[in-house]
């Protein structure tokens, strides 16, 4: 019996007489003084012999085993989910519970499911005593001849108030019902005609189709610009793995922010997909866990945690936008959705498509060896060109002060500033990112040179004016500004330095005081709502000028936005995050991305201080694949991914003393093996986070190295105190 809880493996209990069960079959067990839901991941025979008590324990007799309460009323894990459980368990170093956890992710999805009261006529004469108003017969009109339905429905339907119903019970000739239902998708229609594709988009659609008739593991880079129709070509690969009746699963990198894309499914399919992702209520995402289950959702589109859902016949995945960072999990198990998409694939024995503009190099070095296929759509949809990018000289023309008393300092350059008026002024849009949130990243005091930072982490404060608050990024700690410096009791001397997307746009509404701005960040947009409303806002030109973050790099289609202004094209390029070339290639050619997607031409400036970097040239000279050839040439000399592979192991504490310790006592037991090197500890680069104090190993190995067995043994030799926190992250992204 498998338990969602961060134990060491499976505990043995008795399946009672009469109740059957399976693998797979989710159950309530007791544990201590608690009841828990399980899954059985294998039933034992009963000769008598002792078993254990659960995590390679000490050993029971049979007769001592606890037995199973009972079963829950959903279908079992199927063999391949369960696999797939047990294969991130091993490859993470995960204990298999907590990856459990996030297959159980809904517990209220266990539970029977809920009475739901309908509505049915009635069988029975009308009394002749009733009056029939004209609402009444409506409502009767209605309900005859049809099934029962749910109170609402039926008011909506006869466009009545539900008393009107509720009347026509009491007099008896409506009766209300209560069923247990199961919540259902719609269906998507895969027979629904979509727009008309391009030759370059048919031959990429049929080739994608093949792959589903084929009903074999692959994995295919659907590889296009910005603006090509990739989605629309893998919707004709989604038509075909629902006309074979299986289910199919998108994972997105902002789900909560696909307001185009679900209205584009919605305009191919006629319906809406079945969403899972963190600002779904308890309650839709108990509907929506079990309506996967049990196969009524055909189509899911979720955020890299869908990949857990339990899925009974899933016949294709997508990872769009394949290289984005947001696919990869730091916290709790770390694992990277798009590896274990393929994973899920390959044990599924079905197809995967990957797609993106920018593929991360360990996709395309896969390409390269022959494991993935690959689609290219090297032009954009419609006849509309790429945009022209140009690099703004920050060192030659630095950003004049602003007109205004006092002379305020200000981030956009002269060329960036005449740009924007002469697109405003031919009624074009305007979008300028800078990945930075809040007004101000340090607010220091010009007295003492004291700065502001957060009282649990190594990190400065970020002043949100807005809202009248600094938070930090890290822990989520906010305070107002304080009037004095803390440090020294100065009044007044606490000044913001550097820009974020608020202070840009303090600016841009001093220069173009007529124009109507918007900022798109994650702080603004409060959840799929707000950032629907935004994108419809956009599109229907109801904001001239649109200041963002990197959400806007989502796959928006604006069609009247034909300027991109990236305020500082550096952000990024440096420090130690052996990607940050790479991430920020992608992040910018996204942006650039949303610039002329329509008739309209469209145009890029990029304010750099360093022009002459690799990114910013390959940017400029639209010398994509050049640039991925040499970072991965540089990758592959350094033996570092995807030619080589990393492991991070973190050490957290309240205490420094106790972490330091425990980090030296790993340090003296480190593996020593040919192919396989050991650095550190040293502090993290957030060396506090959220109270804790952080120490990190960094484990270098060689491509075919077995990592994972040299560092389970490595980490299980410790038994490290009960608040010290030892978490392994194969394949980091993050180097905080």
């Amino acid at each position: 019996m498998l338990l969602p809880l961060p134990l060491a493996g499976a505990y043995d209990y008795l399946v009672p007489e009469g109740l059957e069960v399976e693998p797979g079959s989710v159950v309530t067990v007791p544990l201590g003084q608690r009841e828990l839901f399980g899954v059985v991941w294998d039933l034992l025979p009963d000769d008598g012999r002792a078993a254990s008590d659960g995590g390679g324990g000490k050993v029971l007799p049979l007769e001592r085993l606890r037995p199973v309460i009972g079963t829950c009323p959903v279908p079992p894990l199927t063999a391949v989910a369960r696999r797939f459980l047990a294969w991130v368990s091993d490859y993470t170093l995960a204990a298999p519970g907590a990856v459990l956890r996030m297959a159980l992710s809904s517990p209220s999805a266990l539970e029977p499911p809920r009475p739901v009261t309908l509505y049915r006529r009635a069988e029975r004469p009308l009394p002749s005593e009733l009056r029939l108003t004209p609402a009444r017969r409506r409502v009767l009109e209605e309900m005859a001849e049809s099934p029962a339905r749910p109170l609402a429905e039926i008011a909506a339907a006869a466009a009545v108030g539900t008393s009107v119903v509720k009347g026509l019970e009491k007099a008896g000739v409506v009766e209300a019902v209560s069923v247990l239902r199961e919540a259902r998708f719609a269906a998507p229609d895969p027979e629904r005609s979509g727009p008309a594709l391009s030759d370059s988009q048919s031959a990429a659609a049929a080739a994608l189709r093949q792959t589903i008739a084929a009903d074999a593991f692959s994995v295919t880079l659907l590889d296009g610009v910005t603006g090509s129709g990739k989605t629309e070509v893998y919707f004709e690969a989604l038509a075909a793995a629902l006309a074979t009746g299986r289910q199919a699963l998108v994972l997105l990198p902002e789900i909560a922010l696909s307001a185009q894309w679900l209205e584009r499914f919605e305009a191919r399919f006629g319906v809406a997909p079945a969403l899972w992702h963190s600002d779904l209520t308890s309650a839709q995402r108990r509907a929506t866990w079990r309506a996967v289950a049990y196969g009524n959702a055909p189509v899911v589109v979720g955020a890299r945690s869908a990949l857990f859902l339990p899925f009974p016949d899933l016949g294709l995945i997508v990872v769009d936008e394949e290289h984005e960072s947001a696919f990869k999990q730091e916290d709790g198990v770390p694992y990277h959705a798009r590896d274990m998409a393929v994973v899920r694939a390959q044990l599924g024995g079905i197809p995967a498509i990957l797609a993106s503009a920018t593929p991360s190099l360990e996709t395309l070095n896969n390409v390269k060896a022959g494991r993935y296929a690959e689609l290219s759509l090297p032009e954009r949809h419609g006849g509309a060109r790429l945009p022209e990018i140009s690099l703004v000289d920050l060192r030659s023309d630095k950003p004049p002060r602003l007109e205004t008393p006092g002379g305020g300092q200000a981030w956009l350059s002269t060329a960036l500033r005449a740009a924007i008026a002469e697109t405003l002024d031919a009624g074009e849009q305007v979008l300028l990112f800078l990945n930075r949130r809040g007004y101000a990243p340090l607010t220091l005091c010009r007295a003492c040179g004291h700065r502001l930072q957060c009282p649990n982490c190594t990190a400065w404060l970020v002043e949100h004016r807005l809202a009248g608050r600094l938070q930090c990024h890290h822990c989520g700690f906010s305070g107002r500004l304080p009037r004095n410096c803390p440090e020294c009791g100065s009044e007044g001397s606490l000044v913001a330095c550097g820009p974020g997307v608020e202070r840009l746009a303090e600016e841009t509404r001093v220069l173009f005081p007529e124009a109507r701005s918007g900022l798109m960040t994650s702080d603004t947009l409060t959840g799929p709502d707000a950032a629907a409303d935004m994108v419809r806002a956009v599109q229907q030109h109801e904001i001239d000028l649109l200041i963002g973050t990197q959400i806007v790099a989502k796959g928006h289609h604006f069609p009247q936005l034909t300027l991109v202004g990236v305020v500082d094209a550096d952000l990024g390029l440096f420090g130690g995050d052996l990607r940050a070339a790479e991430r920020t290639y992608q992040l910018l050619h996204q942006v650039a991305g949303r610039a002329g997607r329509a008739e309209r031409p469209g145009r890029v400036l990029l304010q750099t201080s360093e022009p002459e970097h690799p990114v910013m040239q390959a940017l400029a000279g639209g010398g994509r694949d050049a640039f991925l050839a040499a970072e991965s040439e540089a990758r592959r000399e350094a033996g570092l991914p995807p030619f080589g592979r990393l492991a991070a192991v973190i050490l957290s504490s309240p205490d420094p003393g106790q972490v330091d310790a425990v980090a030296a006592a790993l340090a003296r037991s480190a593996p020593r093996q040919p192919g396989l090197t050991v650095l550190g500890p040293a502090p993290a680069p957030l060396a506090v986070l959220r109270g804790r104090h952080r120490r990190r190993f960094l484990v270098k190995a060689s491509r075919g190295f077995r990592l994972q067995a040299a560092l389970l043994p490595w980490i299980q030799a410790i038994k490290p105190p009960s608040n010290l926190r030892l978490q392994v992250d194969i394949d980091p992204y993050s180097f905080l």
